[in-house]
């Protein structure tokens, strides 16, 4: 993976817990790095990516959030970086969010 960078706005589903998701809450104004497979349940190279929330905001399991975020792609991602693209959102293995870009901010050329 390269040190690529790409910035987007994107709308967020996190699961519910019953739906497999996280157990807890996100806080705004801590880190938020999951990783990101733009390429099904089965690849194993992913992307880290940074989920920027604003200071005092809780996203709860089973909510939906519109947010910036920074993706740090590798070149097999450039051409999926397109808008109304969804990805798989996981911490480790495990499936907690879908993305959708909605708009990206950054040149990925």
């Amino acid at each position: 993976m390269t040190d690529d960078q790409v910035r987007v706005e994107a709308s967020i589903r996190f699961l519910s817990a019953e739906g497999g998701g996280r157990s807890s809450p996100l806080f705004g104004g801590t880190s938020y790095r999951p990783n990101h497979n733009f390429f099904g349940p089965d690849d194993r190279e992913m992307c880290m990516g940074f989920i920027e929330l604003p200071e005092g905001q809780q996203v709860a399991p089973g909510e939906t959030i519109q947010t910036q975020m920074t993706l740090w792609i590798y070149p097999a991602v450039k051409p999926e970086l397109n808008v109304g693209r969804q990805w798989r959102i996981q911490e480790g293995g495990k499936l907690v969010a879908v993305g959708t870009i909605i708009k990206v901010l950054d040149s990925v050329a």
